[in-house]
């Protein structure tokens, strides 16, 4: 996707690093860094905001560096400070873009970057400049692929009041819950990532405003690559130009096109593979089988989650019978422990096989396997009752579970070989 601007990039060669101890670089290259700041009307705040930066980075960053301030088509003096403070500053440079947008600004600074790490902060510097290396360094090293702050992260600490702590628990909260995700904070307006696993992201993404951040973090964690946390001090400042209703209706929406995007298999990208974990030791002593032992974790893990599940279901069974008829109170426990024995299992038994596989794909998944358990369990109690019209609900509690072992033993085949299987990427 083209987006024209303005005027020209004004970019900035990479400013030198105060000292030579730069950690991951070699004989051969120190990674450079570009940072991003996106503005839109913010001429009070940004020549505070990029003279604070500019100092850190120049007295304490050990990387080569260079700080790019994105116009969002500003209609105040913003862009007018913005090229004055680049005229001021070395390593200062300015671009404008003629439509608004957090996520179109980002895309297009960070697609056209010649820097081996790409950074963005808010201008209002909420979090907090010592995050800053903690957030470079393990990229420069090559140990991870995105790095973001997180407000929400144990060893966090944060100013903010309850309306906005509230909404922010909950967004992040239905990230997880929808899609799985393992990482805590998808909007803390503190990320950076290589550029070079990067590009086939954005190539993806789609959303030019706030859900960008969380698009970006959703595609990376489907396509297996690995993103660092770093706990962030971060204080609110209240002049803020997010107008939360309306952010709040287009993060729904980019959470169901999320999803079906996953779905569809069109969220596979091809991103930079990492080599699988090898011992350092040259005197390592490795498990002589490293599928068996992944077998015998998944049938083991599988088999404590089947009885937990065989229990829920049997115990709910039993409440329900007590007002419904057998196949309603059936379906609806059913219903309830193979929405919680999908999850854990994909979170824990086949945890390495589900590398990128979401939520919705697993829950779809086993979707033909609810209908089948359904129809098997059912079948069986009913068949019971025929036999022994009188008798109890805790006999058909027996029935019921006895004919789960059956569904659990396929449920897992089908679970391995199917809807975790590993893809070939």
């Amino acid at each position: 996707m083209t987006h024209t601007s303005s005027s020209p990039p004004t970019a900035r060669p990479f400013q030198p690093a105060p000292r030579a101890d730069v950690p991951g670089s070699t004989a051969t290259h120190t990674p450079t860094v570009e940072i991003v700041i996106p503005v839109y009307n913010e001429e009070r705040a940004l020549p505070g905001c990029i003279r604070t930066l500019h100092a850190r980075l120049r007295d304490q960053l050990p990387y080569p560096w260079r700080i790019t301030v994105a116009d969002n088509a500003s209609v105040d003096r913003t862009l007018a400070v913005a090229r004055e403070l680049s005229e001021e500053l070395s390593g200062v440079g300015v671009i404008h873009l003629e439509r608004k947008g957090r996520g179109l600004a980002l895309r297009t600074v960070w697609s056209m970057s010649e820097a081996d790490i790409v950074v963005y902060m808010d201008v209002d510097l909420s979090t907090g400049l010592d995050g800053l290396l903690p957030l470079i360094a393990p990229l420069a090293s090559g140990h991870s692929d995105l790095a973001i702050g997180s407000r929400l992260a144990p060893g966090a600490r944060t100013v903010r009041g309850p309306r906005r702590e509230l909404i922010s628990r909950c967004y992040n909260a239905l990230i997880r819950l929808s899609h799985g995700a393992r990482f805590s904070d998808a909007q803390c307006g503190f990320k950076a990532a290589r550029t070079d696993v990067l590009r086939p992201l954005l190539a993806r993404t789609e959303d030019d405003a706030w859900f960008f951040d969380t698009e970006l973090l959703l595609l990376a964690e489907h396509n297996g690559l690995r993103i660092h946390e770093v706990p962030v001090d971060w204080v609110e400042d209240v002049d803020t130009r997010v107008d939360v209703v309306g952010t709040a209706t287009d993060d729904l929406k980019g959470l169901w096109r999320m999803a079906r995007l996953k779905a569809s298999g069109a969220a596979r990208l091809p991103v930079p593979r990492r080599p699988e974990p090898a011992a350092e030791h040259p005197d390592a002593v490795l498990a002589p089988d490293a599928v068996r032992s992944q077998l015998a974790w998944q049938i083991g893990c599988f088999v404590l989650i089947g009885i937990a599940s065989t229990a829920g279901q049997a115990l709910l069974y039993w409440l329900l019978r007590g007002w419904w008829p057998p196949a309603a109170a059936n379906f609806v426990s059913l219903l309830v422990l193979t929405l919680l024995n999908t999850e854990a299992n994909r979170r824990l038994t086949f945890r390495y096989l589900a590398d990128g596989v979401g939520a919705g794909r697993a829950h779809l998944g086993a979707g033909a396997l609810f209908v089948v358990g359904y129809l098997v369990t059912s079948a069986a109690v009913l068949v019971f009752r025929d036999a022994v019209p009188d008798a109890s609900a805790a006999a058909e509690t027996l029935v019921l579970a006895a004919s789960s072992v059956l569904v659990t033993a396929l449920r897992f085949l089908v679970l391995r070989l199917a809807v975790f299987r590993r893809r070939t990427r």
